[in-house]
């Protein structure tokens, strides 16, 4: 918010230009490693073992210390807002030569405590990569085949090989980079023999896969609450389940559509090109699903539902201007300014952020044996998209007419959108006030939950709300596939709740 307060006008009069670029640095990194990875890997963690009928993840252990590091990498990375005089001011994207300039000469440098903290990070998330898909291929419960477990276990199981896949990438160039900035090496550093343009292939390899290992979890809250509130089963189950594997494959080879302007070769334009617009066919076949699943349905618009479908229609839209931005000549144009940032928070907050919200509402009565006030959840939503669209679809009229990211005053032609986008980020802001007050007071006071509020069909629904400690007091036998609402047969064995 006080970034967009920044920019709601021409000049820059609010904030220091240097502490501007800090607080730019700090804004995406947070939001990325602080906010929605722990969210997604926190929900992934409750609901994979209760959904494929285990009572634990596979190595307890393992993820206990990925878990511990999550506090240390966040002290961190915070902490290295606050060094004087050597604030990490280089961008998310943390690109050299700019990261490896040390003006102070000091060793301990904000820069380098925040690539510090990025590698401990990926360190963080790599051992909990091992350990879901581990548990998924090792855990399930006897008769869980892979087409019978939810799409939601598909989603986070294609998620976390990416991690496995593309993280090291770029957790071996921050240590690289970090070796650059505090040891002397020379390993993207032009002047000395090294070679700037390879840390952005190190990046980017991760790093436009990681909008995947982000997005895929929501898909799969989304093929989880849709159905639910529909009172439908999920259209093409299998195709979208399939589908989950296809998005994490193709995303290992697109890297590159970030680095059109970057000395990249005809040939090699053309060949990402290609491969960046092949991502479209298996996220229109979940979005087709989804809209299948809904059509004719008995709707129930409550608060999940809204979350989900607002997600839905904004993916929709990032995903056509993500097409457009996969094209050679449109993204040359638009590279580097606000058409790409309004693309890209159209992910992860319009689609990213909205769904864990859903998740969050969903699974909210499972892991707290209370029900969420209908009316703060529903005041969350409007709040939350109306801010969304307004904060972020102007942004692609800016960069549109040419106004670049990342700077603190700019042309005054550019003032309208700016505007109206500020009025979106402070609107968005206020949104998490009753998010905030109804998770907090729905815990503490709220309503009793049934053990299956929504009547949905998932192993996690068959046991009381909260679980007990190990999930199951005996392991389900899966008998039967989930394939629709009001059938007779039973979906398990051996699932003992109290009101049985």
């Amino acid at each position: 918010m006080v970034i967009r307060a920044e920019l709601i006008t021409p000049e820059a009069d609010l904030v220091d230009r240097t502490l501007y670029n800090s607080m730019f640095t700090m804004h995406g990194t947070v939001m990325i490693f602080l906010w929605i990875f722990p969210s997604l890997v926190g929900l992934a963690n409750y609901l994979v073992p209760l959904m494929i009928g285990a009572r634990d993840m596979a190595f307890p252990v393992l993820n206990a210390i990925a878990f511990w590091l999550v506090p240390i990498f966040g002290i961190l990375l915070m902490a290295s807002f606050f060094v004087p005089g050597g604030t990490a001011q280089a961008g998310w994207w943390v690109y050299p030569p700019v990261s490896i300039q040390n003006p102070t000469g000091n060793l301990i440098n904000g820069q380098a405590i925040w690539l510090l903290a990025v590698a401990i990070s990926g360190i963080s998330s790599i051992m909990g990569g091992v350990n879901f898909v581990t548990t998924i291929f090792k855990l399930r419960a006897p008769g869980m085949t892979f087409f019978r477990m939810p799409v939601y276990v598909w989603t986070v199981l294609s998620a976390q090989l990416i991690q496995l896949t593309a993280l090291p990438a770029l957790t071996a160039g921050a240590v690289m980079l970090l070796f650059d900035l505090v040891a002397g090496t020379s390993f993207f550093r032009a002047e000395n023999g090294g070679n700037p343009i390879l840390f952005q292939h190190f990046f980017w390899f991760y790093s436009h896969p990681a909008v995947y290992v982000m997005a895929l979890p929501a898909f799969g809250v989304f093929s989880e609450v849709v159905p639910v509130f529909s009172r439908k089963p999920l259209f093409g189950y299998k195709v979208v389940a399939v589908s989950s594997l296809m998005i994490a494959f193709l995303s290992m080879l697109v890297w590159v559509h970030h680095m059109y302007t970057s000395y990249t070769p005809g040939w090699m334009r053309l060949v990402f090109m290609l491969t960046s617009m092949c991502v479209a066919i298996p996220t229109g076949i979940k979005v087709l699903a989804w809209a299948a699943t809904v059509w004719k349905g008995k709707l129930r618009l409550d608060t999940p539902m809204l979350f989900a479908l607002g997600a839905i229609v904004m993916f929709l839209f990032a995903g056509i201007t993500g097409v457009m931005l996969a094209s050679v000549p449109i993204d040359i144009h638009v590279n580097n300014t606000y058409f790409v940032v309004g693309h890209f928070h159209y992910v992860v907050y319009g689609t990213v952020t909205m769904g864990i919200f859903a998740g969050i509402y969903y699974w909210f009565p499972k892991m707290t044996g209370r029900m969420y006030y209908e009316g703060l959840g529903k005041l969350h939503f409007w709040l939350a998209f109306i801010g969304t669209n307004l904060n972020f679809l102007p942004m692609h009229f800016a960069g549109l007419q040419g106004m670049v990211r990342r700077v603190s005053s700019y042309d005054p032609e550019y003032a309208f959108w700016n505007v109206l986008s500020s009025l979106g980020a402070f609107l968005l802001g206020m949104s998490t006030l009753p998010f905030i007050l109804n998770m907090v007071g729905s815990w503490v006071q709220g309503k009793q939950a049934p053990d299956n509020p929504w009547r949905a069909i998932g192993l996690e629904w068959l046991v009381s709300s909260p679980p007990p400690v190990e999930n199951f007091e005996e392991l389900p036998i899966v008998i039967a596939e989930p394939y629709g609402y009001g059938k007779s047969e039973p979906l398990v064995a051996n699932v003992t709740t109290p009101e049985s």
